[in-house]
C-alpha cells in the first residue's frame, strides 16, 4: 500500500505522547499526517491540524484511545469508507487492535499492505425535526431514544417497513448493531450478536409494558419512531447527544450505505474476546 496522508485521531487526554510519536514516525516514513483541529489543539499537534476536511484523500486513520474514540475516529471517516486502526489506550477494547508498544510495527504493516480489513455494519439514522438532531447521521454502535429527565417516560410509536407496530412507553429505546450488541445493548439485556451478521437489534430500556422482549430484525429492514408523549426524548449516538426530540418529530434508522472498515492483522475471535473480557471460566 502507498500511502500519501494518514490521520490520527487521538484521545484528548490520554495519547497526547503516542499521537505525537506517531506523527513523527510517519513523517520520517514520508507520509503526511493529517489531525482534527480540536484534537490538533489539545495534543500540541497545531502543524498537523485540518480545519475541515478532515477524510478526504486520507489512506488509512488510526485512533489513539479506547473503544469510544475508535467510535469518533469511524464518525470522522466511515462515510468515505477509510479504513481505521485502532491503537488501545484504555481498558480491554473490542474495537481496537494493538497496544502502543506496537505501534510502529503496526504503521509499517499497514503501510505495506500486510492486514485485513473487517467491516461492520453501520447505522443510518435520519431525524425529521425542527431542532439540533434533524438530518442524517451514522453509528457505529447504536442509536439511543432516552428519556431527559426523571419521572417522565418516552412514548415512542414504532413502525417496522412503514408499518405501525406498537407504542413504547419506557425509559427509552435502543437500535444497535451487531457491533453494539456488547455496549448499551447488553446492559439492558438485549441479544449479543456476533460483529459479521447485518441485523438491526430492537431492545427497550426499562420498559412499563407487557412487551418488554428485544427483536431482531433483518439488516434490509426500517425502523421509524415517532415521538407521541409531551416529554422530551434525547437522541444520543454512540455516547455523543444530538439533540432532543419533541412531539411529532420521527427517528428512521436503517443499514447504512458504507460499512464501517476495521484495520485486523490477524483474524479476531470474537468469541474469545467475549470470554475474556466478560471473565468467563474456562471449565
Amino acid at each position: 500500500m502507498t500511502a500519501t496522508v494518514v490521520g490520527l485521531v487521538p484521545h484528548h487526554a490520554r495519547a497526547k505522547a503516542v499521537a505525537e510519536r506517531a506523527a513523527e514516525w510517519l513523517e520520517r516514513a514520508g507520509v503526511s499526517v493529517r489531525v482534527p483541529a480540536d484534537a490538533a489543539a489539545v495534543t500540541g499537534l497545531e502543524r498537523f491540524a485540518a480545519s475541515e476536511g478532515f477524510a478526504a484523500g486520507l489512506s488509512f486513520a488510526v485512533s489513539l484511545g479506547g473503544d469510544g474514540t475508535m467510535l469518533r475516529t469511524i464518525d470522522l471517516v466511515g462515510a468515505e469508507g477509510v479504513p481505521v486502526l485502532g491503537v488501545n489506550m484504555g481498558h480491554l477494547g473490542f474495537l481496537t487492535e494493538i497496544d502502543p508498544e506496537h505501534l510502529e510495527r503496526g504503521l509499517d504493516r499497514v503501510l505495506s499492505g500486510d492486514y485485513l480489513v473487517s467491516e461492520r455494519m453501520v447505522l443510518s439514522v435520519t431525524v425529521t425535526s425542527e431542532g439540533p438532531a434533524e438530518g442524517t447521521w451514522l453509528a457505529l454502535n447504536e442509536a439511543v431514544l432516552e428519556k431527559v429527565s426523571s419521572g417522565h417516560l418516552v412514548r415512542l410509536a414504532v413502525s417496522i417497513n412503514g408499518k405501525f407496530f406498537t407504542t413504547y412507553a419506557a425509559d427509552g429505546v435502543i437500535v444497535a448493531t451487531p457491533t453494539g450488541s456488547t455496549a448499551y445493548n447488553f446492559s439492558a439485556r438485549g441479544p449479543i450478536v456476533s460483529p459479521g451478521h447485518r441485523c438491526l437489534l430492537l431492545t427497550p430500556v426499562s420498559p412499563h409494558m407487557l412487551f418488554d422482549h428485544p427483536l431482531v430484525l433483518g439488516a434490509e429492514e426500517t425502523l421509524a419512531f415517532e415521538v407521541t408523549g409531551p416529554a422530551p426524548v434525547g437522541l444520543v449516538l454512540d455516547g455523543r447527544e444530538v439533540g432532543n426530540l419533541s412531539a411529532g418529530d420521527v427517528v428512521s434508522c436503517r443499514e447504512g450505505p458504507t460499512p464501517a472498515r476495521l484495520i485486523t492483522f490477524t483474524p479476531r475471535d470474537f468469541h474469545q474476546l467475549l470470554k475474556t473480557k466478560f471473565g468467563l471460566a474456562d471449565r
